[in-house]
């Protein structure tokens, strides 16, 4: 399973990313460890993910979501299931 989440930053900004474990990859976006944006801005709070069945269909679900303004794409995250 795969997962496309929202976090929200310090600076109030919103990120998407994807990943096949969740708990993992967030825990590497407090650490640092995660992409340059959330180590420039680190994560305040997971707002939220939605799964997708591989890497593919969340690759294109990631894009999808980044290309929405911000009063959408909570919208699309709380939409469920594709």
């Amino acid at each position: 399973m795969w997962y496309v989440y929202l976090i929200e930053c310090r600076n109030g900004s919103w990120y998407a990313g994807i990943t096949n474990d969740l708990e993992a990859r967030y825990a590497a976006h407090v650490a640092g460890r995660g992409a340059r944006y959330t180590r420039a801005n680190p994560p305040v709070k997971l707002l939220g993910a939605r799964t997708f069945p591989d890497r593919s269909a969340a690759s294109r679900a990631e894009y999808e979501v980044k290309q929405l303004p911000r009063a959408q794409k909570l919208a699309w995250l709380l939409a469920g299931p594709a």
